[in-house]
C-alpha cells in the first residue's frame, strides 16, 4: 500500500511537470521565476519520493535512472548553472522516461499500484 501511494505521488508530480512545462523552451523556464519555483518544487518531491521507495520496489523497477534522479535533486540544491541544467535535464529526460516506464510497470507489475483497504476487503464480505 505505501509503495502505491509513493508511485502516485510520483505520478502526480511528473504530469505537474509535464504541464507547467508543456510548450517551453529551456531559456523561458529559467526566465519565469514562479514556474520555475514550483518545477524545481515538483521534481523535489518526485526524486525525494523516489529515493524513498522500498529497496524491493527500487530493484523491480531496474530501468529508472536512479542514479540520474540522486544527481539531478543534488544539482537543484546546489543552485546557480547546476541547478539550471539540472532542472532542464529532468524536465526534458528524467521525466518522461520515468512515467514512462511507471505506465511499462503498472502492467507487468500490477501489485505495485495495487492500494489495498482493509474496509474494502470487509465490504466484499459481506
Amino acid at each position: 500500500m505505501i509503495t502505491a501511494a509513493m508511485l502516485g505521488i510520483i505520478q502526480e508530480a511528473g504530469e505537474a511537470v509535464l504541464t507547467l512545462t508543456d510548450g517551453l523552451e529551456e531559456g523561458e523556464l529559467l526566465a519565469s521565476r514562479l514556474t520555475r519555483a514550483e518545477v524545481s518544487r515538483q521534481l523535489t518531491v518526485l526524486a525525494s519520493t523516489l529515493r524513498s521507495l522500498p529497496e524491493k520496489a527500487m530493484s523491480t523497477m531496474p530501468e529508472i535512472d536512479w542514479a540520474g534522479w540522486r544527481g539531478m535533486n543534488s544539482a537543484i540544491t546546489i543552485g546557480g548553472l547546476a541547478r539550471d541544467e539540472a532542472l532542464w535535464f529532468g524536465v526534458r529526460s528524467l521525466v518522461p522516461a520515468t512515467l514512462s516506464w511507471l505506465r511499462v510497470y503498472r502492467h507487468s507489475h500490477p501489485e505495485l499500484f495495487t492500494y489495498w483497504r482493509a474496509d474494502a476487503l470487509h465490504a466484499g464480505s459481506h
